[in-house]
């Protein structure tokens, strides 16, 4: 049985910047909306993957059935929750940018709802993944769970980890799941490269 998440009415979302919600379909405006608002109420300085992620759960419920069972995204919701007053803390007044992605990153007063540069890749990368698709369908929520996920140095990422959430397995297998839409090649599939990258960097900072 899945958690209960809260449903908000798509209207009821806050304001987007004019092009945030380019090529986004309603319910993943929504999502969007949605992080902005949680960074800009909890005071953060930009939004980030996590911020993203946590609405993503929130709202989308193919998301859900995709990172796993329900006591998975229980822990997950968890920690999600406290970035506030917990591991997140060091978080507050740094800079998102892996430099993984290609990013062209705004100046960010703190809490004016900016994205970072990894956050804003991702965005981009689901906007490509449903462009790759064919046809004129808007980028949906597994397409930016594929964009948070491809950075294995995201917040995002950190986040799906500390809560036993195998990130590299879960980008796989939405790539997977997203081959059967289009061809799952070029900058539409999971990097592997990226991940090994990633991997290494994090093994020789510790």
């Amino acid at each position: 049985m899945q958690p209960r998440m809260p449903r908000r009415p798509v209207q009821d979302q806050g304001s987007l910047h004019a092009d945030d919600d380019a090529g986004l379909g309603a319910e993943l405006a929504a999502v969007v909306a949605g992080a902005r608002r949680r960074a800009v109420r909890d005071g953060d300085r930009q939004v980030d993957t996590a911020h993203l992620l946590h609405s993503l759960i929130e709202y989308d419920p193919e998301v859900r059935a995709a990172i796993g069972d329900a006591p998975q995204l229980a822990r997950l919701l968890g920690y999600l929750v406290q970035r506030s007053i917990g591991y997140g803390l060091r978080w507050q007044d740094g800079v998102e940018d892996s430099g993984a992605l290609p990013a062209a990153p705004r100046a960010a007063v703190k809490g004016d709802g900016t994205w970072s540069p990894t956050a804003a890749a991702a965005l981009r990368y689901a906007r490509g993944r449903a462009a790759r698709r064919g046809g004129a369908g808007p980028a949906d929520g597994t397409d930016l769970l594929a964009g948070l996920v491809v950075d294995p140095r995201s917040r995002a990422v950190e986040v799906l980890e500390r809560a036993g959430v195998a990130a590299r397995a879960l980008a796989a297998r939405v790539d997977r799941d997203g081959e059967g839409d289009g061809d799952g090649g070029g900058d539409g599939g999971t990097d592997g490269g990226m991940w090994d990258a990633g991997a290494q960097r994090r093994t020789s900072s510790r």
